[in-house]
């Protein structure tokens, strides 16, 4: 096997932490064509056979030159199935490259023991480090998580323009999102926004029912979407560009402190 072929299976079994032969070893071990192996790939691709290698190629440059080559990476079950057509020396030769695969990929996850103080003393600061960046992280994330907990429990509702200016995105940006992602919906011919039963069931909105005087002079009703503190710390996570500012909420909901009217 060549050093060049050595160099792409390497780098192969350590993609993404786990072992791939490449199309490009498959053919040299079996001694085939590169063009037949691909074309056995594709074929079982095709009949649904191979399963767990990705159905994409990549490209394999040799270190020393020479033309670039488009390479399956195969992962075991596959490989094996790719040359089930084989001989006995031929799988044997294949099961046999695996078993390096599988041994240098456990290597190289395997964390290097200190050989002297001075590794010892490295590894310790290095390993401080990442503690102290989990660390910044978690009070990064700490605040906003404790932050959605007290608004999906408080109290009061908010109108949509509202709820846009708590979560920090314009209402246009926010009425799209819900009208796209089946929260409210418009009935033909009327203007004002309905709340899904499903949102509604769930918590996150409800109708407040107000009355109103027509041209004619003539009372009515009208129903107008609100969002409860449930919902806003939903659409907190969900809403592209959508940060929670919890003191504004806290400003925004005193209109609307006492409990939701039930939805008749």
């Amino acid at each position: 096997m060549t050093n060049n072929t050595q160099a792409l299976a390497i780098s192969s079994a350590l993609s993404n932490g786990a072992p791939t032969m490449s199309s490009r070893e498959v053919a040299d071990i079996c001694g085939a064509r590169h063009n037949d192996v691909v074309a056995t790939i594709e074929r079982l691709f095709e009949n649904g056979v191979l399963r767990e290698s990705r159905k994409t190629t990549r490209t394999y440059r040799p270190e020393k030159g020479g033309r670039p080559t488009e390479v399956y990476d195969l992962t075991k079950r596959d490989t094996l199935v790719v040359v089930s057509g084989y001989n006995d020396e031929v799988r044997a030769k294949i099961i046999d490259r695996w078993m390096e695969l599988e041994d240098r990929a456990t290597v190289a996850q395997t964390p290097a023991v200190p050989t002297s103080f001075r590794e010892a003393l490295l590894l310790a600061a290095d390993q401080q480090e990442k503690i102290e960046a989990q660390e910044k992280a978690l009070a990064v994330v700490t605040p906003k998580a404790a932050a959605l907990d007290r608004i999906s429990t408080a109290d009061g509702s908010y109108g949509l323009t509202e709820a846009a200016k708590i979560l920090q995105i314009k209402p246009k940006a926010l009425i799209a999102f819900m009208a796209t992602s089946q929260w409210i919906y418009r009935r033909n011919g009327t203007k004002n926004w309905l709340a899904y039963q499903g949102k509604i069931d769930a918590g996150y909105l409800w109708h407040k029912i107000g009355t109103y005087t027509d041209g004619n002079g003539e009372e009515k009703t009208r129903d107008t979407v609100k969002v409860l503190p449930k919902g806003l710390a939903k659409l907190a996570q969900i809403v592209p560009g959508a940060k929670i500012d919890p003191d504004l909420m806290e400003m925004e909901a005193s209109p609307f402190t006492k409990k939701p009217e039930p939805v008749s």
